[in-house]
């Protein structure tokens, strides 16, 4: 049976991405390997949109999360957590492991933060020395708004912005230098493209300041060190080398296509999906600011959204169900990287079927007209 991924990570791998993982393994420490990793580091300010170094791990994003907690903070220091979601919750985890008080702003799931809210409570405790939020909540659907935050905290010389963009780089624009952004940490698994395994970090000016400070231990997250060895074409520890040279493949894809036209792209499909779920009388579960790379659907009254996902998956269509609060609630599809307008669309006639056998009657071909009817408006870039 022929596999449809539509998670929102891992995502679909190109054949050529594959081909160049798969190519024989070389040294780490070799002059052709340094070679390679002088040419992802340059691209990958490129996707980062920062002159700043972008550190690389063998990780999944958490791993960058936890590095960015380690490296910025010290034991009793006060972060404040923009919880909106499973990923959010993360960022308190991270914090009440290292010693460090995080204030949690609650945001109702769907919904997105209001920066005024963070004002507020910075204003209220200047103590506050980092902002940890995500840029796109994968769990939820939501984007947050990481530009009008960037705003809030760059004026303020004692707190730093940390973002978890690990499902939004490479799915929307996200421009570090030009917000204003802090940290900003990612993941190889969503919308780069890549499998499980890479992570990153970019840390300001500000930031780096802020890791000369810090007194939280740290070993193989260690920010200053990865930065010595990236200044070598190299990495601390033995480098991920398979995995780089897909990065490297990826990347040259990403430079060559645009991020302009990749981002339209998943705009495209995006905008295709909702008016799809609205056809279908589905309700999205993202209220504020839906995302771009992922559709969240409140699954239909008397319907399991686990249901949903499982009898997909028997037609070879994996998309991802709710998480903690929202279990059983909803299911999410993803639409960027390597997904085009032929997965989704059999994505979502697929889930016209599902939902009709599960007792929600759907008309036959209704999302999949709404949907055509935006791909044929919007036209492919």
């Amino acid at each position: 049976m022929k596999m449809y991924l539509m998670t929102p990570g891992p995502t679909p791998v190109a054949p050529e991405t594959n081909l160049a993982m798969a190519a024989p393994i070389i040294h780490h420490r070799s002059p052709l390997f340094m070679e390679i990793l002088g040419e992802v580091r340059a691209d990958l300010k490129y996707l980062f949109e920062t002159e700043q170094e972008v550190l690389i791990f063998a990780a999944t994003g958490t791993g960058a999360m936890e590095g960015a907690v380690a490296n910025t903070l010290s034991c009793g220091d006060t972060a404040l957590v923009v919880d909106g979601g499973k990923f959010g919750e993360r960022w308190t985890e991270l914090c009440n492991v290292y010693g460090v008080k995080a204030e949690r702003l609650a945001v109702t799931w769907g919904h997105a933060v209001d920066p005024k809210e963070v004002a507020k409570m910075l204003d209220a405790n200047p103590a506050i020395k980092a902002v940890f939020v995500q840029a796109n909540e994968t769990s939820t659907g939501v984007s947050h708004p990481i530009k009008e935050l960037a705003a809030v905290t760059k004026g303020r010389p004692g707190t730093i912005l940390v973002v978890d963009a690990i499902s939004a780089l490479g799915g929307y624009s996200i421009p570090m230098d030009k917000w204003g952004i802090d940290v900003l940490v990612a993941g190889s698994q969503k919308a780069m493209m890549l499998p499980p395994g890479l992570a990153f970090a970019a840390l300001s000016p500000k930031a780096w300041g802020f890791v000369k400070e810090s007194k939280l231990p740290k070993y193989y997250f260690n920010f200053s060190k990865a930065l010595k060895s990236a200044e070598k074409n190299q990495t601390p520890y033995t480098s991920p080398v398979s995995l780089i040279l897909g990065l490297r493949e990826v990347l040259g894809k990403i430079k060559k296509v645009g991020l302009d036209k990749i981002y339209a792209h998943n705009e495209r499909l995006s905008k295709a999906c909702k008016a799809a779920m609205k056809a279908m009388g589905l309700e999205l579960y993202s209220k504020d600011n839906p995302s771009t790379v992922l559709t969240a659907v409140l699954a239909p009254a008397g319907v399991d959204g686990q249901k949903v996902v499982a009898e997909l998956r028997k037609k070879g269509i994996w998309i991802a169900g709710g998480q903690a609060e929202a279990k059983g609630k909803i299911f999410r599809i993803a639409h960027m990287g390597f997904i085009d307008t032929v997965d989704l669309l059999g994505t979502i006639g697929g889930l016209e079927e599902v939902l009709t056998a599960l007792g929600y009657k759907v008309q036959p071909g209704v999302g999949l007209k709404a949907a055509q009817e935006v791909l044929a408006k919007e036209a492919a870039v």
